[in-house]
């Protein structure tokens, strides 16, 4: 067990915040969807303590949060289909599967050993500045032990996860309360027409 502390979103609290990830540690930050329990994404053994810490199946892959789309379009192989929706849609509470880049830094534990990647660009601000700070993708399902409810506050993620994170950044409520869109590569194309119909209208 591990001391889990909640801190305000301070400028000094988000240097602490970004610094344990930095550090393989595990820590808890908002998004406009739910929290996500980050871990660097590029480190084997960050990646398994969040399976740990979950109780999550390793098959099941880990969602990787990036702060813009350049930082995105260096990890993952996007075509004209898949680039044209994360312009679309980015940032916001959508998930992009597109294949890893060979020289993807990624861990093949968020992948599941797949040749794929999840990748998603959140729009809450404290999210995106904290992605910045840390300067690698952030590994984050939502916070909270597998199969129970997403969390949307500080007070539920640490109602789940107390003694198995760091840090929780304590950003308020999330404004939309469910997790993202996953769109898979076969998927792409009809997200596009759709945002076509939707222009033309």
């Amino acid at each position: 067990m591990i001391e889990t502390r909640v801190l305000k979103p301070t400028d000094a609290a988000l240097y602490e915040a970004a610094a344990t990830l930095a550090a393989g540690e595990l820590g808890a930050f908002p998004t406009e969807t739910v929290y996500g329990l980050g871990g660097d994404a590029t480190s084997d053994t960050a990646v398994a303590r969040i399976f740990e810490a979950k109780a999550r199946p390793s098959f099941n892959p880990l969602i990787s949060h990036v702060p813009d789309l350049d930082a995105a379009f260096v990890l993952g192989d996007f075509d004209e289909r898949a680039r044209a929706v994360a312009e679309a849609f980015w940032p916001g509470p959508m998930t992009l599967v597109v294949r890893r880049r060979d020289n993807c830094p990624i861990s093949l534990l968020a992948s599941a050993g797949l040749d794929t990647i999840a990748i998603r660009v959140p729009a809450h601000p404290l999210a995106a500045e904290l992605l910045r700070a840390v300067g690698r993708p952030i590994a984050a399902p939502s916070a909270n032990p597998s199969g129970r409810v997403s969390p949307t506050t500080a007070e539920h993620v640490l109602a789940g996860l107390a003694g198995k994170v760091s840090i929780i950044l304590d950003g308020g409520p999330c404004s939309v309360g469910l997790e993202s869109t996953v769109l898979g590569s076969e998927e792409h194309t009809s997200a596009l027409q759709s945002l076509r119909q939707l222009v033309c209208r």
